[in-house]
């Protein structure tokens, strides 16, 4: 099984429904774990886009990329999903493993009601679940 490491800047949004989503759609071929470079706390509005796709990430705790180092954990795959905006802050992790990056929109910037707000996260997860989707099927070649 092949591990992965999501890391985005609070682990609060894109990075947990990464990790949840290839946890869950590749779970015969990987292990999946998130961290951000800064402490966080998971985005309510996060856990109520993945609810309704019927995965339920409330229970999950929010880590740091220092809190993955200090337990000297190795990763075959690190991919970095912060929006443009934020790519210069996104950490380059250290290791053998290879590395991407996958720009995603930060769910933490929308604004407007929560119902604006969940639908923009809805697109958002959308997006990664798609992403998620397409590399479970060809990671071979990734």
């Amino acid at each position: 099984m092949k591990k992965v490491l999501f890391v985005c800047i609070h682990n609060s949004a894109r990075s947990q429904m990464a990790e949840a989503y290839l946890n869950h759609l590749g779970k015969n071929k990987f292990i999946a774990e998130s961290a951000g470079i800064e402490g966080g706390h998971l985005n309510p509005l996060v856990v109520e886009a993945m609810r309704l796709d019927g995965i339920d990430i409330s229970g999950n705790k929010t880590k740091t990329v220092d809190e993955i180092l200090k337990a000297r954990k190795q990763f075959d795959l690190v991919v970095t999903v912060c929006d443009e905006a934020s790519a210069e802050r996104c950490p380059v992790f250290p290791g053998k493993g290879k590395k991407l990056h996958w720009g995603f929109p930060d769910p933490s910037t929308f604004s407007g009601t929560k119902e604006e707000k969940l639908e923009k996260v809805i697109a958002v997860r959308n997006e990664i679940r798609t992403k998620i989707e397409w590399f479970v099927n060809t990671e071979d070649s990734v």
